[in-house]
């Protein structure tokens, strides 16, 4: 396929390689056309701008910093609208804003275009070896079409739902990685300050629940997706216990915990509405009751 692709950096440069090495007919471009060197060495040609990129190509990727980016590169002058032809795929793999994909994909469509919003996930070294995550937004008959195209990038390539879907599971998931990163260096410094060598600790972590990935793989899709917050596998009331233990140690060794207090006052609360003798998942139905949502799946 006659593939283009725009933003060559850490993430794109090896994305666009592995379009190359999948044998389509592949045009690049970059502000910086030294980006392209390892690109144009194994055969994609070089395009001056976005727009001409488009004119040659029946899917365009793009892979930039952020909205700014897309949306010059997509709508702007020079862009990809000046140059698509009616029929043609624009795939966007930044982590960008759901609301300006949208807008972008009205405006497509109005000129006969598809748009499907595809961060990925990976980093760099996921990149460089096409194990990325794939996070696809948009219409399922277009995603179907294209996918042997993503499949050169990421071997987790995945269909989430309508057009902005991918961009705001991205989101999603980029916000529990930052915070995750943040209960982790409460409990790192406060097991190391308390004694623990920081290898025997985090080995500890990862042989348990959480490094098997207890919650995310097992608790959510089978407690929390099917709201069963009465079938007890461990009770609140013990979860209350354990989290209080904690920030008691924590106090102890004067290891500041903001995020360990947050989740233990809303512990608190929960046992303060009687469900002590409930699954310690139910905090989560406080989050849905706040949100104005139930996170469920038949």
């Amino acid at each position: 396929m006659r593939i283009g692709f725009i933003g060559l950096g850490n993430m794109g440069g090896p994305m666009a390689s592995h379009i190359v090495e999948a044998g389509h007919d592949v045009t690049v471009y970059d502000m910086k056309k030294e980006a392209a060197a390892p690109q144009l060495g194994k055969g994609a040609r070089w395009a001056d701008s976005p727009m001409a990129v488009a004119a040659a190509s029946e899917i365009v990727f793009t892979s930039l910093p952020g909205p700014k980016e897309v949306e010059a590169v997509a709508l702007g002058e020079a862009g990809l609208l000046q140059g698509a032809a009616q029929g043609m795929v624009y795939i966007d793999l930044s982590t960008n804003s759901p609301t300006l994909v949208r807008h972008i994909a009205e405006v497509y469509q109005e000129r006969g275009l598809h748009v499907l919003d595809a961060p990925v996930s990976g980093g760099p070294i996921g990149a460089q070896q096409a194990t990325l995550a794939v996070m696809v937004g948009g219409d399922r008959a277009v995603y179907d079409r294209v996918k042997p195209v993503l499949d050169a990038i990421g071997n987790k390539v995945s269909y989430v739902g309508a057009i902005g879907s991918g961009a705001i599971a991205k989101l999603v998931h980029n916000m529990i990685a930052i915070c995750t990163q943040a209960i982790l260096a409460e409990g790192l410094t406060l097991g190391v300050k308390a004694g623990v060598e920081p290898e025997p600790l985090r080995k500890a972590i990862a042989d348990g629940a959480v490094g098997q990935g207890l919650m995310l793989n097992y608790m959510v899709p089978n407690v929390v997706f099917k709201g069963d917050f009465d079938t007890v596998r461990f009770a609140l009331r013990l979860a209350r216990k354990d989290i209080g233990l904690a920030s008691t140690l924590g106090r102890e060794y004067e290891v500041p915990m903001k995020v360990a207090n947050i989740v233990e006052q809303d512990l608190v609360e929960a046992m303060a509405k009687g469900w002590g003798d409930r699954d310690s998942t139910v905090p989560f139905q406080l989050q849905e009751e706040r949100a104005g949502v139930k996170v469920r799946q038949s």
